[in-house]
């Protein structure tokens, strides 16, 4: 079956108004009667949520840093399923992704990167402030920079006047680029951000619904729809992801052994400790695996709570799908005011924004309660970045679960980059040596720390060793971000670990 045909919008730097452009052109195109499927490259966890809201279903990211570039075609394949066209946003500018002299032209989890890897070609975004005959130089350069790159056409955003246009327009004949569309400037379309990017679409609630349909307006007004839906086209091959699958084809690959990632380097992170965690109630290695494919067979679900709602935003949807497919019952809640659901036996507490909303997350005190004292009795956690504060003692003073012995505030820098990470000790997740791939996104800081069994383990820019996170009893808590469908045996560990505390728990 030939694959659904793709746009990949892209820029030639960050701000030039990606987000803007995708979201509107996708929730455009649905209008015009498309069933669109929305995707975003790299780790970003907010844009998808905006192209949700203008597709009207789940957007998905596409990384071939976190997940190997081998996995892309097919979760491309899956999150296209049921459309008959997708619109891809790419990250930063068209070539720009991690950095690695040996690289080559085409920087790994970058847009042409992706946009390669589907062959599907590449709408260039461009703000129009500043420019005018030179335009001309700026497209030649990114047109032939890398020929595996294909530029299907310009949409000239932030267009000052007709005049302006004009000679716009007449820059990208010279270079033989069609002009897909042009936006005026419209400062009202720019949408509410923060230190970590824009404020997610599910903060954002009625505004950033009246602004999808605003830049879904702007867009169907001044881009060429059947222009842009004719040229798309892809041709990625194979069959389209399946998380039960998934989780087959990694248990059966780790055959009780820690697993490399797809394109893990040997060596990247520092020498392995002594340090161990307590692996009580914690299925770990082969044996993990093979009660999950146990718990499989018998169609155990034990109920994982994933935490949702304002506070806890940053997941990927292949996270549930996997939970589910290895046997999980998912039960998403809000810490902001609900308490666990009934039974129990997992809990996975992932990024957001939780430094936006501790008050009312402190206030929840009987949910605070009930998490510290289900993790003293050895409930599988998984939380990350947001999920790790969490679980401190408190954040920027207000109080929190305390499993963590640590004190967590806002702090002065971001903290951005990929990380090249080995597991530090046993956990419900991975065990001992195992080496991931992850992504460290957050403007917050740990203090007063006290002295955890160590998570992960990496080399930082300058060589050195760096340990991050922290694992006690079934707790597996961190900064890093990863992505499920990189490493599936992970879930599997994770969902037997749940099954082992389903069994022995017992609700008052």
């Amino acid at each position: 079956m030939s694959a659904v045909p793709a746009v990949v919008v892209a820029a030639p730097a960050s701000g030039s108004g990606k987000t803007t452009l995708a979201t509107g052109l996708i929730g455009a195109l649905r209008r015009a009667g498309h069933r669109v499927a929305p995707f975003k490259v790299g780790p970003d966890y907010i844009d998808p949520g905006y192209h949700g809201l203008a597709a009207g279903r789940p957007g998905r990211n596409l990384d071939p840093v976190l997940v190997g570039v081998e996995r892309v075609p097919a979760l491309y394949r899956h999150g296209s399923r049921g459309c008959d066209l997708a619109v891809v946003e790419g990250v930063m500018g068209l070539f720009d992704g991690r950095i690695d002299e040996s690289a080559g032209p085409i920087a790994e989890g970058s847009t042409a990167q992706v946009a390669g890897v589907l062959g599907a070609p590449v709408v260039l975004v461009v703000d129009a402030r500043g420019h005018s005959q030179s335009l001309a130089a700026l497209l030649h350069g990114f047109a032939t920079y890398d020929s595996g790159v294909r530029l299907g056409g310009v949409i000239l955003n932030r267009v000052g006047s007709e005049r302006h246009e004009q000679v716009l327009r007449s820059a990208c004949e010279r270079v033989g680029l069609p002009v897909l569309g042009a936006l005026p400037r419209l400062a009202e379309l720019e949408l509410p951000s923060r230190h970590l990017g824009l404020i997610p679409a599910v903060e954002h609630g009625a505004a950033a619904r009246a602004a999808v349909a605003a830049m879904t307006d702007l867009v169907a007004a001044h881009v060429d729809l059947a222009a842009v839906a004719a040229m798309a086209g892809a041709t990625v091959a194979g069959e389209a992801w399946d998380p039960a699958a998934a989780l087959r084809e990694a248990v059966d690959a780790r055959g009780g052994q820690p697993e490399r990632r797809p394109g893990s380097r040997r060596g990247g992170g520092p020498p392995r400790t002594a340090e161990q965690g307590d692996p009580a109630r914690t299925p770990t290695g082969g044996a993990g695996l093979a009660a999950w494919s146990s718990a499989d067979a018998e169609h155990a679900r034990p109920v994982v709570a994933v935490a949702g709602g304002a506070a806890f935003t940053f997941g990927y949807a292949e996270h549930r799908e996997l939970l589910d497919a290895a046997g999980a019952r998912v039960e998403v809640f809000d810490p902001l005011h609900d308490p666990l659901p009934p039974g129990t036996a997992g809990l996975v507490v992932p990024g957001g924004f939780p430094e936006e909303h501790a008050e009312r997350l402190a206030a929840n005190t009987p949910l605070l309660a009930e998490v510290a004292a289900l993790a003293a009795a050895g409930l599988p956690v998984h939380a990350e970045c947001a999920g790790l504060l969490y679980l401190a003692r408190s954040l920027d003073g207000h109080r929190m679960a305390g499993v963590i012995d640590a004190d967590a505030e806002f702090g002065p820098r971001l903290t951005l980059g990929y990380r090249d990470a080995v597991a530090l000790a046993d956990s419900p997740l991975w065990p001992a040596g195992q080496r991931v791939r992850g992504h460290e996104f957050h403007r917050t800081r740990l203090l007063r720390t006290g002295a955890p069994v160590r998570a992960w383990g990496w080399r930082g820019s300058d060589g050195g060793p760096v340990t991050e996170g922290a694992i006690t009893r079934a707790v597996h808590a961190s900064y890093l971000h990863t992505h499920p469908a990189g490493d599936p045996a992970a879930i599997a560990r994770f969902t037997a670990a749940a099954t082992v505390f389903a069994a022995t728990r017992i609700d008052a």
